[in-house]
């Protein structure tokens, strides 16, 4: 299996789009940042930012449909460059909030750049295993899921010095000139097959955008497994919208540590995902498909469980520590499931399928952003913790039910097949 360090270094095409997710996702967190911060100082209104949160979810959710299709009829490579530029322009208008009295147009740039998103992140995947060859497509999602989470530590930490250095108005920038080097790193990428999905009946190229749509949610439901992920994805959403909350909450008010309390809960739960990215990747490459589920069903019981313990933990450095063993649990899970999407999903639906998984942990996320929202101003938060980790124990258990009843089956497989060691 080629090492990540060698997969940047021999693939030309996935090393330039390594780079352009670590600087437009650094760039990101320079937007998030600013945005969050220049909202408090103007209002201090917890309902603008519940309204800036609403405005990013609910674009996000709406453009996964339309991405999906458009990813798969369209050059997936234009697509993700007129993704980033459209998002260039949007971060560069962020500037003329800072003396923006009203919050409408933050909430209007922040839906248009979340509604952008989809069409770039989606795309990103749809052409992993073009690529990435067979013996690398597992490394490469391994280091572009890994890669996110690292972006994640380190420009939450980037974004607030430069914001607090530099102003909002050079976080702004920063975060345009991010997009504009993505685009120019995918515009570098080159297959001689070229970025279209290949689409095999004349029937299906002929189809409209809706039928499209719904052929690919026809698609989704007829392979066990891939519902059987996405009920992960709705597991792991309906606690992870509450742990945006969640996380301020329990810096602030359960264990009374302020802001910097706030940043170790986020920090502890960086490094689980950085630990778990790794365990996931050395798992992938070992594990047959049997091997595969119950990692799956090993894992997600730690997620779901740590979190409950984190929920009612005494001590703070306790609580860390559960923290950061509950997202090694979801990150290996993550690896892993990304994985199986990638080797079993036809190129003709793999945009539909990754945009579709992308918009429904965004709905669900919402529901359970605005469920804890609503549920902190009546219970503790340590109960809504442990009602958190509880939806993510019974998503393992749901998950190993339907594996050891033989309702998750190895599905065919169309693409990559040299990927996986056969099971003994």
């Amino acid at each position: 299996m080629t090492g990540l360090w060698e997969l940047l270094r021999r693939n030309r095409n996935y090393r330039y789009t390594w780079m352009g997710q670590v600087v437009s996702e650094v760039g990101d967190y320079f937007n998030n940042i600013a945005v969050f911060a220049l909202v408090m100082e103007k209002s201090g209104s917890g309902l603008v930012v519940s309204g800036v949160m609403l405005s990013r979810a609910i674009p996000a959710v709406l453009a996964g449909p339309v991405a999906g299709v458009v990813l798969d009829r369209l050059d997936r490579k234009r697509v993700m460059m007129a993704s980033d530029l459209i998002r260039a322009v949007v971060a560069l208008a962020f500037v003329l909030t800072i003396h923006q009295p009203r919050p409408w147009l933050l909430y209007l740039l922040s839906g248009l750049l979340m509604f952008a998103s989809p069409f770039f992140t989606s795309g990103r995947a749809a052409i992993l295993p073009t690529i990435a060859s067979a013996e690398e497509l597992h490394t490469a999602n391994s280091l572009t899921q890994t890669t996110s989470w690292a972006t994640l530590t380190a420009g939450t930490l980037l974004g607030g010095l430069g914001a607090a250095k530099l102003g909002y108005e050079w976080a702004f920038i920063v975060n345009a000139l991010s997009f504009v080097f993505s685009a120019a790193c995918v515009w570098r990428i080159a297959v001689p097959e070229g970025f279209r999905a290949q689409v095999r009946t004349h029937a299906a190229k002929a189809a409209g955008a809706t039928r499209d749509y719904v052929e690919g949610l026809k698609y989704l439901r007829s392979v066990p497994l891939m519902m059987g992920i996405a009920m992960i994805g709705v597991g792991w959403a309906l606690g992870g919208g509450a742990a945006q909350i969640l996380f301020a909450l329990f810096g602030e008010q359960v264990f009374h540590k302020g802001a910097a309390g706030i940043g170790d809960i986020w920090g502890f739960a960086g490094i689980g995902l950085l630990a778990g990215g790794a365990i996931g990747h050395i798992t992938g490459k070992h594990a047959g498909f049997r091997g595969y589920k119950r990692a799956v069903t090993i894992s997600y019981v730690m997620h779901g469980v740590a979190y409950m313990l984190f929920s009612q933990a005494g001590g703070f450095g306790l609580a860390l520590v559960l923290m950061m063993f509950s997202r090694v649990g979801m990150a290996v899970t993550s690896v892993l499931n990304n994985s199986q999407l990638l080797r079993h999903t036809p190129d003709e639906f793999r945009g539909r399928v990754f945009a579709t998984m992308e918009s429904l942990r965004w709905s669900v996320m919402i529901v359970s952003m605005a469920a804890a929202g609503i549920a902190s101003q009546y219970v503790s938060a340590r109960t809504i913790g442990l009602v958190a980790g509880g939806f993510g124990t019974l998503t393992a258990a749901a998950w190993a039910w339907c594996d050891g009843t033989g309702r998750l089956p190895e599905p065919g497989r169309p693409v990559q097949k040299t990927l996986e060691p056969a099971d003994k």
